[in-house]
């Protein structure tokens, strides 16, 4: 793939987001999608990931929250839709977007990655809890959430959080390494 088509991948996810998505995803937002394509560059390197296999990671990253532009729920699968149908007129094989969507679904809570690179993108979605931006990221989650449920209260959303903490775990060794400590440390916080 050249530098030119990935150009142009690049910039007509982030034109797709920033025209369709609703503007109530404070959490699952533009801003979320390049703070992840940010992340998986970073994991990757630090994982060892080819130059080829970087590319891949790039796209699925810029893709794996596309399907909120048409609904919150199963927006992982409906995100391999949309990527299914934008990038085969690239040149990326059908073994290629397959593994795309691969690392689309593996972002699907609660996370299963199956091999290295849906481990990244896994990884770089949720690296922000175990960063000193967790509590700007809670916030924007509590926010978008309380859309779909006005009810949510504070005290609950505290509950859900620490449950959700206590049960995730990274999948890559950089994150296991560098980020597990702080993530605890920021569960410590929640009160």
């Amino acid at each position: 793939m050249t530098q030119i088509e990935f150009q142009n991948i690049y910039m007509e996810a982030l034109d797709l987001l920033a025209e369709n998505l609703p503007e109530y995803l404070t959490y699952h937002s533009l801003e979320h999608t390049l703070y992840v394509f940010d992340r998986v560059m970073h994991i990757g390197k630090k994982e060892g990931v080819s130059e080829s296999d970087m590319v891949l990671l790039k796209i699925a990253a810029l893709y794996h929250d596309m399907g909120f532009i048409n609904t919150n729920i199963e927006h992982e699968q409906e995100g391999c839709k949309i990527a299914k149908t934008k990038l085969k007129k690239y040149s990326l094989t059908k073994e290629e977007i397959q593994a795309i969507c691969g690392m689309i679904m593996a972002t699907k809570i609660p996370q299963n990655p199956q091999n290295k690179l849906e481990a990244i993108l896994a990884d770089a979605d949720l690296e922000y809890l175990g960063t000193s931006g967790f509590q700007i990221g809670s916030d924007r989650l509590f926010n978008e959430l309380k859309h779909y449920d006005p009810n949510l209260t504070k005290s609950k959303w505290i509950a859900i959080q620490k449950e959700f903490l206590t049960n995730h775990q990274y999948h890559t060794d950089f994150c296991k390494r560098y980020k597990s400590y702080r993530k605890i440390r920021n569960m410590e916080t929640l009160t």
